[in-house]
């Protein structure tokens, strides 16, 4: 942990737990020699199993960490130290690619080269811990001993002590338009180094290579164009979103805006929502006003003011707001696995049986699903989420038991051949419903 010293930490975590220290105790330090501990041979061998741990596709060069592997490591760090030290290193460009969101668009990834990432989570290993002792504790994303359920946590008490109007927040296309003056501003109230800033300064406007598709390859330069963006996908690209979001959550307080709303922020990457006691439609206008400042844009189409407990809304896959206890009828203010969650693992489920032949072994079926279910239970298990893995546990049942029946070009649903405790039991499908209960003192 950052901060940390115990008597047989490394030299690499000296040197971060050190950062830390320094970035804590004097708030207003500007570090002036990082750039010759980027290419120290132990930072880059830590960038490097990072990396590694981390996988991800080859980037515009096609070099995997087996070709690496095979040209031999040492000598490619080598190499890629005496670039650093001698400041040879040029950024090659990001491949673009892009993912389905829930909503039909799409979202842009950048994937820079292995040896991009390589270089950029060299830098992350040293300005992490200076950044991370200016970070908010409103802030949730890409943070040690943080993660979204802590998030989900926090929106749940506010909500419980009277925090019931609520500002639903969504900015469009965050990463995507982040202004690059400001955002190196931020590095820059931190970092002197001058090699450090121009190293950054580099993959910011790096451009970006895709095919189309009829197979030819386009590069744009579209972030240098605009002077905008940090590429998704990137190793740095979370501590420069989280560090430019520092802005608008420190800003908040400053201006008074906490006080005089009785408004609380909760922040995980580009989602935040404002929890307020009252005024919440000036917390609104508060919000518009400063995302304007920082020239950011609001999504108007999402964002809204949600008063419980007539309303409710949605944070991070969880739905809260009003609850009704099944065993006693009473009502209390809770949080749930949102529906759209529900049907997304259920449609994930679909989509994995139906693609998995029949002559394959039942076992080797269920290890996946049963991956599926361990996975979405693991983040979807605070709260009240017993109705929602009674429907998912059901689901993924009907789903197996179909696809043996139809291995056995039998007819009709299977329930018979195959009820639940055979499923659990023969084919050791998992029952999320009995998996231990991590937030015990959660329940209504």
């Amino acid at each position: 942990m950052i901060g940390d010293k115990p008597s047989n930490i490394t030299p690499l975590q000296k040197l971060r737990a050190a950062l830390h220290d320094k970035a804590k105790s004097a708030p207003n330090f500007r570090f002036y020699a990082l750039y010759d501990k980027l290419y120290r041979r132990d930072v880059l061998a830590a960038a490097w199993e990072r990396s590694c741990n981390n996988g991800g596709k080859p980037g515009v060069d096609g070099q995997t960490f087996e070709d690496i592997a095979k040209y031999g490591l040492g000598r490619w760090l080598d190499e890629l130290t005496e670039e650093l030290r001698m400041k040879r290193y040029q950024p090659q460009p990001v491949r673009r690619v892009y993912l389905l969101k829930p909503d039909g668009k799409q979202r842009p990834l950048g994937i820079p080269t292995i040896r991009d990432r390589v270089v950029q989570t060299a830098v992350l290993l040293i300005v992490e811990p200076i950044f991370e002792a200016d970070l908010q504790p409103e802030q949730f994303a890409y943070r040690e001993n943080r993660s979204a359920l802590d998030a989900v946590q926090q929106v749940h008490q506010l909500v419980g002590q009277g925090y019931r109007a609520v500002v639903d927040a969504d900015l469009s296309g965050y990463f995507d338009s982040i202004p690059h003056r400001e955002l190196m501003l931020c590095v820059a109230r931190r970092v002197s180094d001058k090699a450090m800033l121009h190293l950054i300064k580099q993959w910011l406007v790096a451009p970006a290579e895709e095919t189309d598709k009829r197979g030819r390859v386009q590069r744009t330069t579209r972030n240098k164009d605009t002077k905008r963006g940090s590429p998704q996908g990137a190793p740095l690209s979370p501590l420069l979103a989280n560090l430019y979001m520092r802005r608008f959550v420190l800003g908040w307080k400053t201006l008074g805006h906490e006080n005089r709303y009785q408004a609380r922020i909760v922040n995980y990457a580009d989602d935040f929502v404002i929890l307020c006691r009252y005024r919440a439609d000036k917390a609104l206008l508060a919000m518009h006003d400063m995302m304007g400042r920082l020239k950011l844009t609001v999504n108007e189409t999402k964002t809204h003011v949600c008063r419980l407990p007539v309303e409710s809304f949605d944070f991070l896959g969880y739905t809260f707001g009003r609850m009704y206890s099944p065993r006693t009828g009473g009502a209390y203010m809770g949080a749930r696995p949102a529906r759209k969650k529900v049907l997304g693992v259920c449609h994930e489920i679909n989509d994995l049986v139906s693609k998995l032949p029949t002559f394959i072994r039942p076992e080797a079926l269920v290890y996946q699903v049963n991956q599926v279910l361990r996975g979405w239970a693991n983040y979807f298990c605070y709260g009240t989420y017993s109705s929602a893995f009674h429907v998912v546990h059901l689901h993924a049942c009907r789903r197996v038991r179909r696809w043996l029946r139809r291995r056995l070009e039998g007819n009709g649903q299977g329930y018979r051949e195959y009820p639940e405790e055979r499923l659990e039991r023969e084919f050791g499908l998992l029952n999320i419903r009995k998996l231990p209960r991590r937030f015990s003192w959660a329940k209504p």
